[in-house]
């Protein structure tokens, strides 16, 4: 069961359309494998960004997450950062 509930549906009257949100949470010091590790620790430890019991998702994270994505996710950060950092 999710920890945050949701807000009731606002009801106003006009008719249903479809939204997209983009939205930018944060973005490593780095283009580092080491501070991309930092990042994704940081941001997905974060309970209201991943919803799942504490025990569980340590596991996840740290058994596999942290070990096989700050590499590969570095590479492709550096391909688009800049010498001012990280993109606009």
């Amino acid at each position: 069961m999710p920890r945050f509930a949701a807000e009731p549906a606002y009801e106003h009257g006009t008719p249903e359309a479809l939204g997209v949100l983009l939205v930018n949470l944060g973005t490593p010091a780095a283009p580092t494998t080491s501070a991309v590790r930092r990042y994704l620790r940081q941001f997905l430890s974060d309970p209201r960004v991943v919803e799942l019991p504490r025990p569980l998702w340590w596991l996840i994270l740290n058994g596999y997450i942290l070990r096989t994505r700050p590499a590969r996710s570095a590479e492709a950060y550096r391909k688009i950062w800049t010498d001012r950092g990280s993109p606009p």
